[in-house]
């Protein structure tokens, strides 16, 4: 299992899978042929279905201009085997002639791979890869998860995640003083100051959830004008995780310490359900995006209030049990209808299965680990008009 660094990506929006990973592609086919005179790049599937509405081809031409022309095809009706987020980079010198073709694979949170690669080749530094085991580990050495993370990452991963910490604080800090409409179109308003403001007036339980939500909302539509953000695991998930820890932080008091100890347990977390199933919308549906922001969020927020190994992982289990199903369907193909509601709502669930957990002994009867099974095959159920394609759902809708 690889560094929880690639969970944790700092990148600008509105899409890990079809913004920052169609980038991450353009960057390592332009490398190859600096001498190319044009690129023409083919987009398949969920690339094409929503691309327009995620800046795919932005992101891609952005990259490639520096070096000739780009001319992008769309061809939402082509599903290639591997996965639905294909793409192929074709390279042509001055008289028209292919130099070189390559395809590529967005597989989710920013990563890609290769025509015939397996994964994504990044270095497996964790010898275990599911929370039965880590867990076990735990309760044999009496340690948790943040010293699991730290023992196979080393000390390196530390100053990884205080960078971290750092985008996601900036995120919220910009995201509360923006204000206007969300460009792409649906005339979506910026409504992070407006909650804010409006939970100012109130005290106790009420105030707290009307910060959460303004938190929450102050990433994600950061996320959906193309700000920087960071993947949580996703960039259409990016707003629980920082909108629950700042939340806790603030009200708290928890040191900074204490807050990246939780982004190392939230990372393990969300490092599993990337190895054994998905995080990529287009895959398995928005489950494997917010449904794992919200148990990764749980995991961490249940680590700060000093939660057992047993009792971590039931937050984390109830945050993505309680999210399956979830279908992928934005409207027009933008970061917006549902998923900008859909962050500030599951931050607050992330805190109420935390809630739920504490008052528990941390034993259940479903795994996270067999949650994580049931996602990947409820996501591989679901048809593919469900799992961002603009031909079903929500998406449908016109506004």
């Amino acid at each position: 299992m690889e560094s929880i660094k690639y969970i944790y990506k700092i990148g600008y929006g509105p899409s890990s899978s079809h913004t920052m990973g169609p980038k991450a592609a353009a960057e390592r086919f332009k490398a190859l042929h600096p001498g190319a005179a044009s690129f023409t790049v083919y987009l398949y599937g969920s690339l094409a279905a929503t691309g327009k509405g995620h800046m795919t081809d932005k992101a891609i031409v952005d990259v490639l201009s520096t070096v000739g022309k780009t001319s992008i095809k769309w061809e939402p009706a082509t599903v290639l085997p591997f996965h639905t987020n294909g793409m192929k980079f074709t390279a042509l010198d001055a008289q028209g002639t292919v130099m070189g073709e390559k395809t590529y694979y967005s597989i989710g949170g920013g990563d890609i791979v290769e025509e015939g690669q397996e994964r994504v080749e990044h270095p497996d530094i964790y010898k275990l890869h599911t929370i039965k085991d880590i867990k076990a580990w735990c309760q044999r050495t009496g340690r948790t998860y943040w010293e699991y993370v730290d023992q196979h990452e080393g000390s390196e991963i530390w100053d990884y995640l205080h960078e971290v910490w750092q985008v996601m604080k900036e995120s919220i800090q910009r995201g509360l003083e923006a204000e206007g409409v969300l460009p792409g179109g649906l005339g979506v308003r910026r409504k992070a100051v407006s909650y804010y403001v409006k939970s100012s007036g109130y005290t106790g339980s009420l105030k707290s959830r009307g910060t959460v939500f303004s938190y929450a909302l102050a990433v994600i539509e950061e996320n959906a004008s193309g700000g920087k953000i960071v993947t949580a695991p996703t960039c259409g998930s990016c707003g629980v995780l920082p909108a629950v820890l700042y939340h806790l932080h603030k009200t708290k008091d928890f040191s900074e310490q204490r807050i990246l100890r939780a982004l190392a347990t939230a990372g393990i977390f969300g490092n599993v359900v990337k190895a054994n199933a998905s995080v990529s919308g287009a895959e398995v549906g928005c489950q494997g995006e917010v449904g794992v922001a919200c148990a990764m969020a749980a995991a961490a927020a249940n680590q700060l209030f000093g939660g057992t190994p047993s009792q971590i992982e039931y937050s984390a289990e109830m945050g993505l049990e309680h999210h399956l199903g979830l279908t992928c369907d934005p409207v027009c193909g933008l970061v917006q209808i549902p998923c900008i509601e859909r962050n500030a709502y599951a931050a607050a669930r992330a805190l109420d299965a935390n809630l739920y957990s504490t008052f528990s002994d941390g034993q259940h009867s479903v795994s996270f680990d067999r949650i994580v099974e049931v996602m990947k095959q409820t996501g591989h159920d679901l048809p593919s008009l469900y799992k961002e394609t603009s031909q079903g759902g929500l998406a449908v809708i016109k506004k």
